[in-house]
């Protein structure tokens, strides 16, 4: 990594790492066992969107596709697994789905970064400034989809098992903690 990335030193970097079984019709990392992982203030507080995606670019394991909040609605891909990094605010989300009693709720803010594995519930339970927004990257190639444990998903959900992992860690490259996971 350049000396002037926009990011923590990987020997301060404070990860999370959590498995959620399987709920209702929500895998969760239950089929690839992969786990949701949020690397806390990876990104310097004050870094604009532009510089983040730059960032993003430049280490070439994702493609930003998108600026957004997060749905209030439990959702999850099947296509592709998701890198979001929060650009602004701070907000409490809900992964796992709500009435998991194994879910995770957790505060994200300016600054962190969680790699949501396919099949993977989330959603905003609460934007606690007003101002959450993300930038939502995919592996490079990969497009997503939207899948909301509904039954007619079950074929989609099949997939997620022939998807493949990250072989670099999508903000710091080859020294990164997640294709280590």
């Amino acid at each position: 990594m350049s000396p002037n990335a926009p990011i923590t030193c990987l020997e301060d970097l404070r990860v999370s790492s959590y498995q959620i079984p399987a709920f209702d019709r929500f895998p969760n990392t239950s089929i690839q066992q992969k786990p949701l992982l949020i690397f806390h203030s990876a990104f310097h507080p004050g870094t604009p969107a532009s510089t983040i995606e730059a960032h993003l670019s430049t280490v070439g394991v994702v493609d930003p596709q998108w600026r957004y909040t997060m749905y209030s609605t439990s959702h999850f891909h099947s296509t592709a697994h998701e890198v979001l990094c929060i650009a602004s605010g701070a907000a409490k989300l809900c992964f796992g789905g709500e009435d998991n009693p194994q879910r995770v709720e957790c505060v994200v803010e300016e600054g962190d970064v969680i790699v949501v594995p396919a099949g993977v519930a989330h959603r905003l339970v609460e934007d606690l400034t007003g101002a959450f927004n993300m930038i939502g990257s995919y592996r490079r190639g990969k497009s997503w989809d939207m899948c909301y444990g509904k039954e007619e998903e079950e074929e989609k959900v099949k997939g997620i098992a022939r998807l493949g992992w990250f072989e670099r860690d999508p903000i710091y490259g080859n020294q990164g903690p997640t294709p280590q996971q």
